[in-house]
């Protein structure tokens, strides 16, 4: 067969969720006049994060790897601190808090849902524990009861790595919702994309304030345009972790279609499911396996 031939039965790596809109939602936000960070999509954005997951705080980020540099920030990571993260996950989960000195403790992973074993946390827990970070692998739900329990008992905060879980549920809540914070992406492969992008979830009430601050390079200019200053001025840390309200355009379309997008996946996800099976038993190989408190968010199969 020739390369010509071939290419006709290439299958991508994945296809993003494209619903037609988008480049007129884009337009739109050019002839409004403002296409840099925090204008009208994007605060579209964040006020439907906040009432569909019921999150304190939402700020999109250029990408989920940004938001994480966030929570690490947030948290004040320091040198020597230890961060307790899965084996198994993307290099953004340990980058953001290596960047900040801390050094990764990483825990290994269930055999069924790939998701950090909850049962080997407390063996890695030590004085210097700044953190437990977990990824909701494949959008099903770590076991956020055991986790957060013994996150509770040691006093450490959990962070929710939930780039593959938007709009899954743990025992009936959202995941993203658990932790003192969490984070998004909307990077192409994700169920709801701008191409690159991300958000920052906030759960706990004393983050709120300064993660606005280093959202917008460190100084207190939401404030300035929300009148609660006369002025902005650069009181903290932080960096330019605003996209574009192009990019916001493109993801409120996604977002707001979000049932219609997670209908087709989940109808291919069932497919793959009820027509792998036969093949997968004979081959011994294991299908994905949901536990039963777990609504995953069909990310991959």
């Amino acid at each position: 067969m020739n390369q010509h031939a071939l290419e006709r039965f290439r299958i991508p790596f994945n296809k993003a969720s494209l619903l037609g809109p988008e480049m007129q939602a884009m337009h739109e936000a050019v002839a409004s006049g403002h296409v840099s960070g925090n204008g009208p999509c994007t605060k579209r954005c964040h006020a439907f994060l906040e009432r569909e997951l019921g999150v304190l705080k939402a700020l999109l980020t250029t990408s989920c790897t940004h938001a994480l540099e966030m929570t690490a920030l947030l948290l004040d990571i320091q040198p020597g601190d230890e961060v307790v993260i899965p084996s198994f996950t993307f290099v953004s989960t340990a980058n953001a808090y290596v960047l900040r000195g801390a050094r990764p403790i990483f825990v290994d992973i269930r055999p069924d849902t790939l998701n950090l074993d909850e049962r080997l946390l407390d063996a890695v827990i030590t004085p210097r524990t700044k953190a437990i970070v977990v990824v909701h692998y494949a959008g099903v739900g770590c076991e956020m009861g055991k986790v957060m329990e013994i996150a509770g008992r040691h006093g450490i905060p959990v962070v929710e790595d939930n780039a593959h879980g938007l709009m899954g549920r743990y025992r009936g809540k959202s995941l993203g919702t658990f932790g003192c914070m969490a984070t998004q992406s909307f990077h192409e492969t994700k169920n709801f994309t701008c191409g690159e992008g991300g958000a920052l979830l906030i759960n706990d009430a004393r983050y709120v304030d300064r993660s606005e601050i280093i959202w917008e390079k460190g100084t207190n200019r939401s404030l300035f345009f929300r009148g609660e200053v006369d002025k902005y001025s650069w009181v903290d840390i932080g960096s330019s972790y605003l996209p574009s309200d192009l990019l916001a355009a493109f993801l409120l379309v996604q977002l707001e279609a979000w049932r219609k997008i997670q209908e087709k996946r989940q109808k291919i996800w069932d497919y793959y499911s009820a027509n792998l099976r036969t093949w997968a038993a004979a081959h011994d190989v294991r299908l994905p396996i949901i536990p039963p408190d777990c609504e995953q968010s069909y990310h991959m199969f």
